[in-house]
């Protein structure tokens, strides 16, 4: 059950910050391209003259639209974080069948809550899309150096 923990701790954290990287995806291509063609439409109604600079915003606003349609950024970046939280509470499920529930149960009542435990982390893996190499290396640098221990006071 430790294993599985350790897992879940290091996919949940490296699916938050994949979350964070198609956030800033969604951002850097959407915030350009809702200027520009506000810019282009402007600029086009303003004279004639500036019929050319318009049309070649629209152009290069439609394209980067069109990137943004093609990477889906938003529904990729709402995936990461459901699997992260899915992780997260496979990882919080594990830790408590190892510190609690595993004290006083038989050897069949450990195997089939591990099997149960095993059986949540395959489906969520199903659904999880693989992060990017920088998404789990970040992730990891952040459980590293403390980002996910909690603190508990008396």
């Amino acid at each position: 059950m430790g294993r599985i923990e350790e897992s879940a701790k290091y996919s949940a954290e490296s699916q938050f910050v994949q979350a964070k990287i198609w956030r800033l995806v969604n951002l850097v291509l959407g915030i350009p391209a809702a200027t520009l063609a506000a810019v282009a439409g402007a600029t086009g109604l303003a004279s004639t003259a500036g019929r050319t600079p318009a049309a070649i915003m629209a152009l290069v606003a439609a394209g980067l639209g069109a990137v943004m349609t093609t990477l889906n950024a938003g529904r990729r970046a709402e995936q990461a974080h459901v699997s992260a939280n899915a992780y997260r509470m496979l990882q919080n499920d594990a830790r408590v069948a190892k510190n609690i529930d595993l004290h006083g149960s038989s050897v069949d009542q450990a195997r089939s809550g591990l099997s149960e435990l095993m059986g949540r982390q395959a489906d969520i893996s199903k659904a999880a899309e693989i992060p990017f190499r920088i998404a789990y290396w970040l992730g990891k640098r952040n459980i590293r150096r403390g980002g996910t221990e909690y603190q508990v006071g008396g």
